[in-house]
């Protein structure tokens, strides 16, 4: 099979390259059907990363969010048009201990080999859920769900069980989707969310307070907090964090970095807390995103209003215009991929 990769080859520069196929063992064929533009996209297309990774990872197709509809399964597992959401994380070995997206040895599509997009997507078995009763423009925000997913099970597992405050700190696409995932976990729960635009902040409507970050009383205290903030915003938001968090508490730590950030670890000692890192996702996460989107119409409408704009793509040139509306999007800017 012959098949169209559209790959960045430098800053906001795509090509196709014509790839001729083989499917290897347990590989199926999905034809991609709608895919959502990350930050994490952003940065390579333009530049951003930094010219030693982009000198690196380059060639590559972008784009780590997508679902898709399965048109050929040798082994009969999915007929063909099964609803599917792709996985990006592709792990090389099992470890009874560490989770495939913490193995070094993982490789994760978008990030040094293709993402998904392409005219055709060949993919193991085990990287694909399927879903029913979503649509796609839902489903194709099941990778993001599924690091909240991933998130989630960490906070679990190592957090205290004083959980009647919790804090998300970032108002964006992480911290949303991280919230709604803490008031459907935790119902009885205060979630609060910390933030700096009033705007995307008035999306929130399901938590029980949002506070501008210079507006937050001087007598809130929650048990623990999110980090959802990224870039140079996470040192302030980490710090802020500290100030505000219970002893004993925990922070899980989401948010993406290209700098060290500098923490208050005297404070860290005094309030005895814990930090946890939370990066990516596996196949339990996935499945665990696809269950919460098909268990309520109420999320999927909660998940619909952070889809800003959906731009069909048919040529390259509709790429370049997703990826430049995409940074003026106060959310979520999703490709109906056509091509």
């Amino acid at each position: 099979m012959i098949n169209q990769s559209y790959r960045l080859i430098d800053p906001k520069q795509i090509r196709v390259d014509f790839i001729d196929e083989k499917l290897e063992k347990d590989e199926l064929i999905v034809k991609p059907e709608y895919l959502s533009i990350c930050a994490a996209d952003q940065r390579y297309y333009t530049g951003s990363r930094g010219e030693e990774v982009m000198n690196k990872k380059l060639p590559m197709a972008l784009i780590h969010e997508a679902v898709g509809r399965v048109v050929y399964d040798p082994y009969g597992k999915f007929p063909k048009g099964t609803k599917v959401v792709m996985i990006p994380n592709t792990p090389k070995e099992k470890d009874k201990v560490i989770k495939e997206n913490y193995l070094r040895s993982s490789l994760f599509r978008a990030s040094g080999i293709d993402g998904f997009m392409q005219e055709f997507v060949k993919i193991k078995t085990d990287r694909v859920v399927e879903y029913k009763k979503a649509s796609p423009r839902i489903a194709v925000l099941a990778e993001l769900i599924s690091v909240g997913m991933n998130a989630l099970e960490h906070f679990e597992q190592y957090s205290n069980p004083n959980k009647m405050t919790l804090g998300v700190w970032g108002c964006g696409n992480v911290g949303y989707i991280m919230a709604l995932i803490l008031r459907h976990h935790f119902p009885n729960a205060h979630i609060y969310v910390f933030g700096t635009t009033k705007e995307k902040l008035n999306y929130f409507s399901f938590a029980d307070g949002v506070y501008l970050i210079n507006e937050i009383p001087d007598n809130l205290r929650i048990d623990h907090a999110f980090e959802c903030v990224g870039g140079r915003g996470s040192e302030n938001a980490i710090n802020q964090i500290i100030d505000y968090i219970n002893p004993m508490g925990t922070i899980a730590l989401m948010g993406v970095s290209e700098h060290n950030v500098p923490i208050n670890t005297r404070m860290v000692l005094e309030k005895g807390l814990t930090l946890i890192g939370n990066s990516r996702s596996g196949r339990e996460d996935f499945e665990a995103a696809v269950s919460f989107f098909e268990s309520s119409e109420d999320i999927r409408n909660y998940l619909e209003r952070i889809i800003s704009e959906e731009i069909v793509v048919k040529n390259i040139n509709d790429i370049h215009q997703a990826f430049e509306n995409d940074i003026n999007n106060n959310f979520k800017t999703i490709m109906k991929w056509e091509i």
